[in-house]
């Protein structure tokens, strides 16, 4: 019986720090070749295998290759049913999961793709997912899709969205010995910041999965001199929105939450926005899944790659092992019960 606790410190060991991928793709690549009834494609630092049976639906299983840079973690370390290492929880454990199901599972119900992508941990911009969908949109097709992200075991469920507004706030310079010949707009962030710390947030309840929103200042910039009354101070907010409101709606509400703090010569723009997805967990195969999974579904409060699927149609949730509290620190680490359990309930599904 295949351990899988090693397979993944082998992982771990293959350095593959966001864009530079190489070596973890190279060696996933040729693990996948080996095995007879997969067809494989890769374009650049991005591997998809297929089986190709004619099943009436297909099921994605997905995940990103890179880590985010070492910590004094960069080796494996196994002591007793524990995993050590960079990337261990995020995501090698999830990848070791889809190997072995890719390697030995060859006649599921459906078909499978098996995805393994580049640049996650980094701008979108260089995500190995719209690489393939500009490239090679045919490897995506899938009916519904699971990705391995680090989950403590347990399904969850779709994703938050997430959008950052910059709001800049106007005033009028003047000397600090005389500041009552200007405005001093630092001091108007005071009650802009009062509206954001009294948020009250909205939990609603999709699927039976209860997101919970979230409105949070993020950065502050001001000042012109230490002797000068500043005449600008821009707040960065972030919005945590859940995936029953569009962008739109979502920005509209922020916008809603501090209107009555500003004024008609402050500015409010919209930075950057990531889709939400919905937690889709009554499309057939997802439903099925979480039967096999022994604790209930919950929501994904954070932001995934299930959003770029649920864009593209494709239902899609996260299930993989590992502590998603654990990611990208010093102490990361990965069970082996929670591999074995992820193992398992794929497995079910997939045999």
């Amino acid at each position: 019986m295949t351990d899988l606790l090693e397979q993944c410190a082998q992982l771990v060991d293959i350095p593959s720090v966001s864009h530079n991928e190489k070596a973890i793709t190279d060696f996933i690549e040729g693990e996948l070749r080996a095995v007879p009834w997969l067809t494989v494609d890769r374009l650049e630092e991005n591997v998809v295998a297929r089986t190709t049976l004619g099943r009436e639906q297909r099921l994605i299983l997905a995940g990103h290759t890179d880590t985010v840079p070492a910590n004094d973690n960069e080796r494996a370390r196994i002591e007793g049913d524990v995993l050590w290492g960079l990337g261990s929880a995020d995501m090698k454990s999830g990848l070791t999961v889809l190997l072995e199901l890719a390697r030995t599972v060859a006649e599921p119900p459906m078909d499978v793709t098996y995805i393994f992508y580049e640049c996650e941990e980094v701008a979108s911009e260089f995500s190995g997912l719209p690489k393939l969908a500009r490239d090679r949109p045919d490897l995506l097709a899938g009916d519904a899709a699971v990705l391995a992200e680090p989950t403590g075991a347990r399904i969850e469920a779709g994703c938050q969205g997430t959008l950052r507004i910059a709001v800049t706030m106007a005033g009028e310079r003047a000397h600090t010995a005389r500041p009552w010949m200007g405005r001093n707009a630092i001091h108007r962030l005071g009650v802009l910041l009062d509206r954001l710390a009294s948020y009250e947030e909205r939990r609603p309840v999709l699927n039976g999965c209860e997101f919970r929103e979230a409105l949070q200042a993020v950065k502050v910039e001001g000042g012109v001199a230490g002797n000068v009354v500043p005449d600008a101070a821009t707040v960065t907010i972030n919005h945590r929105f859940a995936p029953d409101r569009t962008s739109d709606e979502a920005v509209t509400h922020v916008m809603g939450v501090i209107a009555d703090a500003l004024e008609p010569d402050d500015t409010f723009t919209v930075l950057d926005v990531a889709q939400p997805a919905p937690p889709a967990l009554d499309h057939p195969l997802l439903a099925d899944l979480v039967t096999r999974v022994d604790t209930p579904p919950m929501a994904k409060l954070g932001w995934t790659d299930a959003a770029f699927f649920a864009a593209r149609g494709t239902p899609a949730t996260n299930f993989g092992p590992g502590d998603p509290n654990l990611a990208h620190t010093k102490d990361e680490r990965v069970e082996r019960s929670e591999i074995e359990r992820v193992d398992a309930a794929l497995r079910a599904l997939l045999t």
